[in-house]
This record gives structure tokens, sequence and C-alpha cells, in this order.
């Protein structure tokens, strides 16, 4: 059996929830989360899990697109609730992941608040903060541009860069489906840049989203908006 679990988590913001999208990949042999949510998000993601009968202890390897605190916020905690599980990423996006280098996120929140006007500052010490409780975690591996894995029926690893450097995306190629976290998004049934006020490099996310449409996939998951058929 192969089949891909789309997940909600409703994630605080402001003073509002916002819909995100963690993805299992399920098939005979491995049970694949592809990121975990944000910060103390683990209950909530046990919560979703176990109403498709899948426990967090059952789960055999976590992918991390990229190292933003809503996709990897909770990867430690997982880490400790399962020690087995084996972690993901991409190379240029694990040593953000492990703290190794001090995350590209942390460093672009602290460069825009010294620039926030007064009223705004209070906000921009309280995002900075919470960015520096991200807990770092140990990747077991590194995946690469075009790698095939046995996931789900055999999945691809798609670098998708631009919205951090190393992000990555999944082209499951029996279910002709595209996992692909952050880049991009989808708002009103439209594919956009995800956040591009933080894009990292606006450029390279435009030919990232192009270069995964140009794979005219029955279906997208976006961890921000939902699912996508053309």
């Amino acid at each position: 059996m192969q089949r891909i679990i789309e997940l909600t988590l409703q994630m605080p913001d402001g003073r509002k929830e916002v819909p995100i999208h963690p993805i299992v990949l399920q098939d005979d042999e491995y049970l694949t989360l592809v990121d975990c949510g944000f910060i103390g998000s683990l209950r909530l993601l046990e919560i979703e899990l176990g109403k498709h009968g899948i426990s967090i202890e059952q789960l055999t390897a976590l992918v991390l697109t990229h190292h933003d605190h809503d996709h990897m916020g909770a990867a430690a905690a997982l880490k400790r609730a399962n020690p087995r599980i084996q972690i993901y990423s991409s190379l240029e996006e694990s040593v953000y992941i492990s703290a190794r280098e001090k995350p590209l996120r942390l460093v672009q929140a602290e460069e825009l608040q010294a620039q926030l006007p007064p009223q705004q500052q209070a906000f921009g010490r309280m995002f900075c903060d919470m960015l520096r409780r991200v807990e770092p975690v140990t990747v077991d591996a590194h995946l690469t541009d075009s790698q095939e894995t046995g996931w789900c029926g055999g999945c691809q690893v798609l670098l998708s860069a631009g919205h951090t450097p190393g992000h990555l995306s999944l082209y499951c190629k029996e279910l002709d489906a595209v996992i692909v976290g952050d880049a991009f998004a989808l708002e009103q049934n439209t594919p956009v840049l995800a956040n591009p006020q933080f894009t990292l490099d606006v450029e390279m996310a435009k030919r990232s989203m192009e270069k995964l449409l140009s794979l005219k996939a029955r279906t997208y998951y976006c961890y921000h908006g939902g699912i996508y058929r053309p």
C-alpha cells in the first residue's frame, strides 16, 4: 500500500491560527514524515497521526525540507519521543538544523528588527526570541538533488532553493505527486511564492516554483495552502 497523508496543524500566528500541513508518506516498509511543525506542536502532531492509525513510535524517517521554525520546530522533541527515527535534509540546510551555523532565518530576523520602527520593536524582539528557542537536532543523512529514495514506491529528491539555500521538495513518481514544502504556497487555488518578504533569494525561488510546476504532476501538497491539483 502506498499513500500520501496530509496532516493539518493549527499554528498560532499573532491573534489567529493558521493551518500548516506536514505530510506522511506511507508504504509497506516506511512511514516517512515530511516536516513536523512548530515549537511545542508534538502533541498536536501525535493527535493528527492518530486519526490515521499512526503513532509517533511507528515513524521511520523525518525529512526536513528546510530549517524554518514552523517546519523543524518539533524535530528535537520528536527525536526524543522516537529515538530510532532517521532525520534527513539537504547538506546545505543541515548546518542550520543542527545549529553548527547560525540559522539564516535568525540572521535575517535580527537584521530586520534593527530596521523596525519603535512601535514594532517589541514584536521584533519576540519573534527573534522565538527563533532562538528552536531546538537544534542532528541530521542523520543528507539528500541530494535527483536522488532516488525508496519512500512511497520511489520518491525523487528535488532541490528547490530560493526560500532558503538548501530547500528541497520530493516528487513521488508512482503517485504523480510533489511534496512542495515552501517552494511555493497556495492562495485561492493559485501557486504563489511562500512569504516572499522573507524569501532569501526571490529570483531563485521563482525558478524553483517553475521547475516543480513544469513536472505537471497530478497533485501538489503545499505546506501553506494545502492540496493543489492543476
